[in-house]
């Protein structure tokens, strides 16, 4: 899942996207409305946890472009103020949810895993395919009843397949959904990360490369 944070105080964007990041999601962290226009126009997100009160460009504005765009992203808006009123204007303006300040982190994660799963057509919580069993909330990934530990990237790469239904997934597309736009796009991260991945999921070999294309479960 690509997630983008928003949010003006800098020590707890931080925070979120570090524990967003520990989540297997990946993440990218902007401290004002301006630079947050500019990652929506680029980027894909599938989540943007958007603080309301920001310098340079309102989160109100940054809202409406998100909604004018056209996008499948959704927005979690985050306030200082709890008002039932300022609930109610955030979801006028097109915000997906509203999370007001302070919030517990195990409630955050859950939101924006919630908002994730209404970005792409509806799956269950708990995805199966070939024999494997993943769970997104509780982390954990099972190949034939027997408990599979992965690093987060691979998890996340694996939550991409699972999530494509057997279609195939370009390097690009992973690249873009599982790593934060620090990631060198011509690195070989994804090949690596897959590599690992078959390995720990064992034999037989249930991700296929599919010759100048991808792969797919």
């Amino acid at each position: 899942m690509r997630v983008l944070v928003v949010e003006d105080e800098q020590l707890l964007a931080d925070a979120v996207a570090t524990g967003l990041r520990r989540e297997a999601m990946a993440v990218d962290v902007v401290y004002d409305g301006a630079g947050a226009l500019e990652r929506v126009e680029v980027n894909d997100y599938d989540v943007v946890v958007l603080d309301r009160d920001l310098p340079l460009v309102h989160g109100d504005d940054v809202c409406r472009r998100i909604v004018e765009l056209g996008m499948p992203t959704r927005v979690l808006m985050l306030t200082a103020s709890g008002d039932v009123s300022d609930r109610v204007e955030g979801l006028e303006l097109g915000a997906d949810d509203y999370l007001p300040k302070p919030f517990a982190f195990s409630e955050l994660t859950a939101r924006v895993r919630a908002l994730g799963r209404r970005t792409t057509v509806a799956l269950p919580p708990v995805l199966e395919r070939a024999g494997i069993k993943l769970d997104p909330n509780r982390r954990e990934v099972f190949r034939d009843e027997q408990e599979i530990q992965l690093a987060p990237k691979e998890f996340a790469v694996l939550e991409v397949l699972m999530r494509s239904e057997g279609a195939v997934v370009s390097a690009e597309q992973l690249l873009e959904k599982a790593w934060d736009e620090n990631t060198d796009p011509f690195t070989n991260v994804v090949r690596v990360t897959v590599m690992t991945l078959r390995r720990k999921l064992g034999e037989p070999p249930v991700i296929v490369t599919v010759p100048g294309s991808g792969y797919r479960i």
